[in-house]
């Protein structure tokens, strides 16, 4: 009898070790991400996944794409329902909310076990939320300048290096070539029609050189002072002066500067690749901005759901630190063109392809220092509401000819009351 209870719990044994060998061949980790096909990014995200399933056998990952409109709304209804996916890729300005649902495992003891370097890593400081580490940054970009050579030298200018050189150039460059009463040549260009978060990173390249920010450091609001109010005076110049093309996308704006219409573009490093197809490329060349520091602005971030098993929080780290691994931060800046977040990174291919990549690197480490974003601090979670609140007030200041002094003030009033709701 003792023979057989034996043979019997040995056999139940074996089944259960069958199954759970099972199991762990059948892994599956769910990562939903809008950039699964973006050319490069995406790239690089798939050699990611290639190389977490090669190190860890019988775990595969099932790699979903969502677009971008529909993205926060997708993924606050897979947390609220209970089913996240295991690898969270969140946009640098809509983790809030979730780290603020508590939907967000805190990852201190993660780095902490792992060892993981941040020192350095350019814009990590967006991911700590109530004092914890709730994700890792896998983008942070700067503003570089490009000019049109050819449309400075024609007015006899240099290449700004202050904002008064800026508008000075600005000024000569923006024309009527053809004398029909209309502007066909601009001295800069900024979106003016697209949502509130790009307007107002247009706006902040001259209300940081202003010495401006939205908040301060601990969050409090900050638009109505003299720093605010003269960034706010400038923004007006420009666009009431029409040396910016009025309602226009970005899209629309890059690539008349692509074409030779505009002589001076302040953006980040997708503006490269367009230069490239435009017909004026030969007469494009890039600088630092005029302005300090540059505009800087943090982009998505990788983060662990709190409320699956911890085998998969333990896997799902080991992809966070898969992509955040020296090896993989040097292959982004080649796959993604774009400069990565880690110091560590090997830039050497990087630059061999792109010969403005140590400019990128520069600027994007001037705007990280100086630790400029768009998502001001205290306004994270009503960031939406700010920008479009923001972008309305300025509007307001152009067409109706506000003295940008009560426009901050007004600024100031609902932007705090945002912060109180």
């Amino acid at each position: 009898m003792l023979r057989r209870k034996l043979t019997i719990l040995a056999a139940t044994a074996a089944l259960a070790l069958s199954t759970n060998a099972g199991l762990a061949q059948n892994k599956v980790l769910k990562f939903v991400s809008w950039q699964k096909d973006e050319r490069g990014v995406g790239d690089w995200w798939a050699s990611v996944i290639k190389a977490f399933e090669e190190s860890h056998p019988g775990v595969k990952i099932e790699w979903t794409k969502v677009e971008r409109g529909a993205y926060a709304d997708t993924m606050t209804t897979l947390f609220a329902g209970g089913n996240p996916p295991d690898i969270v890729h969140l946009a640098s300005f809509e983790f809030q909310k979730f780290a603020d649902n508590g939907w967000l495992e805190p990852l201190d003891p993660y780095i902490k076990e792992s060892k993981l370097d941040l020192n350095g890593w350019a814009g990590q400081d967006t991911c700590v939320w109530n004092k914890q580490t709730v994700c890792t940054m896998m983008l942070y970009f700067g503003y570089f300048l490009a000019y049109n050579e050819d449309l400075l030298k024609k007015e006899g200018l240099a290449v700004p290096k202050t904002y008064a050189e800026f508008l000075e150039a600005a000024k000569k460059t923006t024309k009527d070539l053809n004398g029909d009463g209309i502007i066909d040549q601009f001295g800069t260009g900024h979106e003016t029609r697209g949502g509130g978060g790009q307007y107002i990173s247009e706006m902040m390249n001259y209300t940081l050189d202003a010495g401006g920010r939205w908040t301060d450091e601990n969050g409090k609001v900050t638009i109505n002072t003299p720093q605010m109010i003269e960034g706010l005076s400038r923004w007006k110049t420009i666009v009431k002066n029409n040396l910016t093309p009025r309602d226009m996308s970005a899209g629309e704006v890059r690539q008349l500067f692509a074409d030779g219409k505009i002589a001076l573009k302040m953006d980040g490093p997708w503006l490269w690749p367009i230069i490239q197809k435009g017909k004026a490329k030969d007469q494009i060349k890039t600088a630092m901005v005029p302005f300090n520091p540059p505009v800087g602005g943090s982009s998505n971030v990788l983060a662990i759901p709190a409320d699956i098993n911890s085998a998969n929080k333990k896997l799902v780290w080991d992809f966070i630190k898969l992509a955040t691994s020296d090896q993989f931060q040097s292959t982004y800046a080649t796959l993604g063109a774009s400069p990565p977040p880690s110091p560590r990174a090997d830039i050497k291919a990087a630059k061999a392809e792109n010969p403005n990549f140590d400019l990128l690197v520069q600027v994007t480490q001037a705007a990280a220092q100086a630790k400029v974003d768009r998502i001001p601090k205290g306004l994270e979670i009503q960031f939406n509401e700010f920008s479009k609140t923001i972008m309305e007030e300025a509007q307001r200041m152009i067409i109706q000819d506000l003295d940008p002094k009560t426009v901050a003030a007004t600024m100031q009033q609902k932007a705090e009351a945002l912060q109180q709701q």
